[in-house]
């Protein structure tokens, strides 16, 4: 079995479709303001194109999307991120996982549940988090961490119901022998993101893959690259990768956009991760190898 999983994250798609002034409620007020001053800077959508162009161009089996594919999640914001994510491959070669500004507000959840269904779809044909998609000796978990919060918090929660059903597919997928990734948006470890903006139930998600392993969890949010390792059964490592925000320029406050390839391949009973990072120059001119790692 060799496979080649994609992922990328944190789009922020922009410009943000004039809202009307009935939306801007809450949250969203200070989210505009900060998109307008901030964000729409440091997100360049004709970076993310290139990103993407140059994705594809490797032909990867599978592609991984961790969230924040909107901003303030508008109702208008959700057609546009509809779109792109269909740029990325069919839904049933793409797999979605929401994070914390695809929901935003409570208005958005309906909204957001609707708009990605394709991408959440499960092997049981429901969009119910967590998903469960088996492709070629691959197990693709999806969690949705995203949860309406207050203003300036950030955080996410997977909550007692998705943290069950984790701890089932993890051994039912580990029983079929299958390698097992999974996907969400926060960073799912215990100070794996600054005060306000980590995972709620980091301490859970621990818990689980202490018990039951997983081969490779993959996130976004923090908007770098990043790799740390969690204690799974019998002294395994499970590797927990976290990945750049696919739009951002570089120089800018964080690192510039960037992709993770993962090359999943199984050699009798061993299985082998290499994982390469392509993203941009420190101009943002050219889309370079950032780095290979056998995980």
């Amino acid at each position: 079995m060799s496979f080649l999983l994609a992922h990328l994250s944190d789009a922020h798609i922009g410009p943000i479709p004039r809202p009307h002034l009935a939306e801007l409620i809450g949250k969203r007020v200070t989210g505009y303001v900060n998109w307008l001053r901030k964000r729409a800077a440091q997100h360049d959508m004709e970076l993310l194109a290139k990103l993407v162009d140059d994705l594809l161009a490797h032909r990867p089996d599978h592609v991984a999307m961790t969230g924040d594919i909107v901003n303030i999640g508008l109702h208008g914001e959700f057609a546009l991120a509809r779109q792109w994510l269909s740029r990325l491959g069919r839904p049933e070669s793409v797999s979605f996982s929401p994070g914390n500004h695809d929901a935003y507000v409570p208005t958005s959840m309906p909204v957001l549940t609707g708009a990605f269904a394709p991408w959440t779809k499960g092997d049981d044909g429901s969009s119910d988090f967590p998903y469960l998609r088996r492709r070629e000796g691959i197990a693709l978990i999806g969690l949705s961490s995203g949860v309406p919060t207050a203003p300036f918090v950030a955080s996410g929660r997977l909550g007692p119901a998705q943290c069950a059903r984790l701890k089932e597919l993890l051994r039912q997928t580990r029983q079929e022998d299958l390698a097992r990734v999974v996907l969400l948006h926060h960073p799912p470890h215990r100070e794996g993101a600054r005060a306000l903006r980590g995972l709620d139930d980091a301490a859970d998600f621990e818990s689980i893959i202490a018990g039951e392993g997983a081969e490779l969890v993959l996130h976004g949010h923090n908007h770098r690259q990043s790799l740390h390792y969690l204690q799974g059964p019998d002294g395994q490592k499970t590797p927990v990768v976290g990945v750049a925000s696919a739009s951002a320029r570089p120089g800018a406050h964080y690192p510039g956009a960037a992709y993770n390839l993962y090359r999943l391949a199984r050699e009798g009973d061993r299985l082998d991760i290499k994982l390469q990072t392509r993203g941009f120059d420190r101009e943002g001119c050219e889309i370079v190898n950032q780095g290979l790692l056998s995980l």
